[in-house]
């Protein structure tokens, strides 16, 4: 139990070499919870109250560029935040005014260790990409969608917000992998389904986990970016 409730389920422990992870599922061990209802501040509070440095998020998303194909994987860089307001999405609402830095919002020592591991493994990513948060959990029109893509969205999903500012607020290193799981509204040419997320979701999961697996293991020991000072 944390301040702000329980997390989404145990945290669960695990060795890559002779690292300690933590690993949680943010839907809940059978993924019973929404988006909109997954408590984000208990989730980042309970991997700040063990120790943790830094968090890696891994998205299903859908793709609002054709360049982007289903399957895809991108490392972005850049957060449009469309549940402002609609979600508790600080830490610091009692006497305490914080306003963080989150001109990137990602770490850049964590992306760039994602990206050479890539490099390295002949793993094919796209290196940057702007993900768009919306509330869900409903899908969206085509209209919010061409909407979403005239102001600069490269890629869509209901999760990354507030979870990657609450990393930065307690001074977490925190990096995203997002696969493309379908085209969004619109761009696609037959309707969504679920199915066709879960499916390309499994076909992508091996070259995800190993990345991540791979980054961890060559990630420096000390941290050498500006997350660790963000309240400063």
């Amino acid at each position: 139990k944390t301040p702000y409730g329980e997390p989404s389920c145990p945290y669960e422990i695990e060795k890559i070499d002779d690292i300690e992870v933590l690993f949680l599922r943010r839907h809940g061990q059978k993924h019973s919870i929404p988006p909109h209802k997954v408590n984000y501040r208990a989730n980042i509070y309970g991997f700040k109250h063990f120790g943790v440095e830094r968090i890696f998020g891994v998205f299903a998303t859908g793709s609002l560029n054709e360049t982007i194909t289903p399957g895809s994987i991108v490392i972005p860089d850049q957060i449009i935040d469309f549940t402002q307001g609609i979600r508790a999405n600080t830490f610091y609402e009692g006497e305490n005014v914080v306003h963080i830095d989150f001109t990137e919002p990602f770490c850049s020592e964590t992306r760039h260790h994602l990206l050479e591991t890539a490099r390295k493994f002949g793993i094919n990513v796209i290196p940057h990409g702007t993900y768009i948060c919306v509330n869900g959990p409903r899908l969206e029109t085509s209209a919010e969608i061409k909407f979403f893509k005239n102001i600069g969205a490269d890629i869509i999903g209901m999760t990354i917000m507030p979870e990657a500012s609450l990393a930065r607020e307690v001074e977490l290193c925190y990096a995203a992998v997002a696969v493309v799981a379908n085209y969004a509204a619109g761009i696609s040419k037959s309707p969504l389904t679920v199915k066709e997320v879960i499916e390309t979701m499994k076909n992508s999961i091996d070259k995800v986990s190993f990345l991540i697996k791979e980054t961890i293991k060559k990630l420096p020991k000390e941290r050498n970016c500006l997350c660790q000072h963000a309240l400063k």
